[in-house]
């Protein structure tokens, strides 16, 4: 999206953007550090995306008020826009973790009144109150004030907000502050359990009084699940909005929950896929269950905002028929670089990625380089729960050389910023003492018939080393502690699950240690073949 000089404060891509934004540094560090030096790296990260003119949001929003939740399971911020519209936007950041775990975490088997959005006949789940309550009642951790009287070059207004400001009480003061012309909208706005918190308190926010310059409010939501039943999607529906619109992705599973989760289930279409296995229906079976015998319906459950309803937007290297690729694609729809992408919104700068080492093993005091990508000048590095002391940046952010602390076992190497830490990783892997950890980074190439010779990429490998096509041992040659080479073995067909067994999971054995499986190591098999190999 070419980003104009003043983009629409209302527009879908710039409340996406201020969405995403509120993710920006949501893992603790793995060292450790206190909820305090969180919640600061958290601002500052923040502070420079909305800052930053390149994205959607065009650099003319500030920072008024930030506040983490008990346990990193939510964050809120408000800011203001200085571009002269008056717009001010309450972002919500749910739990941070995989599509499927944020569902099955969402206590749906029980309901309660939701007697904070003006009525005791609103239903909500019990888990999505609670978490609706964790952000109406956070305090901020500390003031952001603008400079008095557009000091900061901004023309903005002087709201300094005390450090322990509720959001409603941090919003009444900004209020208080901004011009009365235009009138103030405030936007309300999250993406995943942030979207579906963001329903609540918006609708929470709508009953209250806010005087002497009341806002008009509107609420966007991206991805989210639903928070109660028919009687909250009426109450919400019929609130005056200026502006209430869902996004979805079409096949986005977590917009699903609690309403129609089942149709996941006959997810993704062909020919390019994944179709969900008998493992992946199951959960999804199971995780449908939790709802027992509640109804649950979204806010404008008919109207939603859909996007990549052809499924022309997916990842390419998650398409074969196991629960690995099903699963991996549910993170990547789900994700919100996905949302920006088909929003064409330009994506919020990623936190740092640790892509591999260039030593797995040692001790204490060895040298080695962390590689990957996103590393800023303020990047520190963690060995498991132990902090790295020496290092050094590459000026690009394409690698940290570091001096391995003492330690003891086999920890991931791991980097945190301000804009959040990377995850972990196998080729991110370090093992004190040794033997270096077994892991199968990428396979070369993906599919063919019984017989391809297959590169396999990754680390840990010895001349000992076993390789195997699912339970299949295969001819292999050793070349390097990084490489090995093997040709695809013939396989045992199970005649009642034959689409399954045309996937398999490539595995190197070392030893007692064999490394872990997932999409990067899945060879397809293009012919059936007989256990003997010959065609069938």
């Amino acid at each position: 999206m070419a980003t104009s000089a003043r983009p629409d404060p209302s527009s879908a891509p710039v409340l996406m953007t201020l969405a995403a934004i509120a993710a920006t540094a949501a893992v603790p560090r793995p060292s450790g550090e206190t909820t305090l030096e969180q919640a600061l790296r958290a601002r500052s990260g923040i502070t420079s995306h909305l800052q930053d003119p390149t994205l959607a949001t065009g650099g003319t929003w500030l920072l008024k008020w930030l506040a983490l939740g008990p346990d990193n399971a939510n964050l809120a911020y408000i800011a203001w826009n200085s571009d002269g519209s008056n717009q001010i936007v309450v972002a919500v950041r749910g739990t941070v973790s995989q599509p499927i775990d944020t569902m099955e975490d969402l206590d749906v088997g029980t309901v309660v009144p939701f007697t904070a959005g003006g009525s005791t006949d609103i239903a909500v789940s019990t888990g999505a109150m609670a978490a609706f309550t964790q952000v109406a009642t956070a305090r901020g951790i500390t003031g952001v004030p603008a400079e008095p009287d557009g000091a900061d070059g901004s023309g903005g207004p002087d709201a300094a907000i005390p450090v322990d400001a509720t959001l409603t009480q941090a919003l009444a003061l900004l209020l208080a502050v901004v011009p009365s012309s235009p009138q103030p909208t405030v936007h309300v706005t999250g993406h995943s359990l942030g979207g579906c918190v963001a329903t609540m308190l918006a609708t929470y926010l709508q009953t209250r009084t806010w005087t002497p310059n009341p806002p008009q409010f509107a609420l966007v939501t991206f991805a989210a699940p639903t928070a109660g039943l028919q009687s909250f999607a009426d109450h919400v529906d019929g609130l005056p909005w200026i502006l209430h619109e869902r996004h979805v992705n079409a096949y986005d599973v977590v917009p699903l929950a609690w309403s129609a989760v089942l149709e996941a289930t006959k997810w993704y279409p062909s020919p390019q896929g994944p179709v969900a296995t008998d493992e992946v229906k199951l959960l999804l079976t199971e995780i449908d269950k939790l709802k027992k015998h509640y109804v649950y319906v979204q806010p404008l459950a008919d109207s939603p905002v859909t996007w990549n309803p052809s499924y022309y937007w997916h990842d390419t290297f998650c398409i074969n028929k196991t629960t690995a690729d099903f699963m991996a694609q549910v993170a990547f729809q789900h994700s919100n670089y996905s949302y920006l992408y088909l929003l064409s919104a330009p994506q919020v700068p990623a936190g740092p990625v640790v892509t591999g080492l260039s030593l797995t093993s040692g001790e204490g005091g060895t040298q080695l380089v962390v590689n990957g990508t996103g590393f800023t000048p303020d990047s520190v590095v963690d060995f498991g729960p132990v902090p790295c002391t020496e290092f050094a940046h590459d000026l690009e952010g394409m690698w940290i050389a570091a001096v391995v602390p003492d330690g003891v076992g086999i920890v991931d190497v791991r980097v945190t910023n301000l804009f959040g830490t990377s995850p972990a990783v196998p080729l991110g892997r370090f093992a004190y003492g040794g033997p270096a950890p077994v892991v199968v980074g990428s396979i070369d190439p993906i599919h063919g018939p019984v017989g391809t010779p297959v590169a396999i990429n990754g680390s840990g490998f010895t001349s000992h080393a076993t390789v195997r096509f699912k339970d299949h041992v295969a001819h292999s040659e050793f070349k390097s502690t990084t490489l090995v080479t093997a040709k695809a073995p013939p396989r045992l067909l199970d005649e009642s699950n034959a689409d399954d067994a045309k996937t398999v999971d490539v595995t190197v054995t070392v030893g007692v240690a064999t490394s872990p499986t997932g999409p990067a190591c899945e060879f397809t098999y293009e012919d059936r073949s007989t256990g003997d190999g010959e065609p069938s």
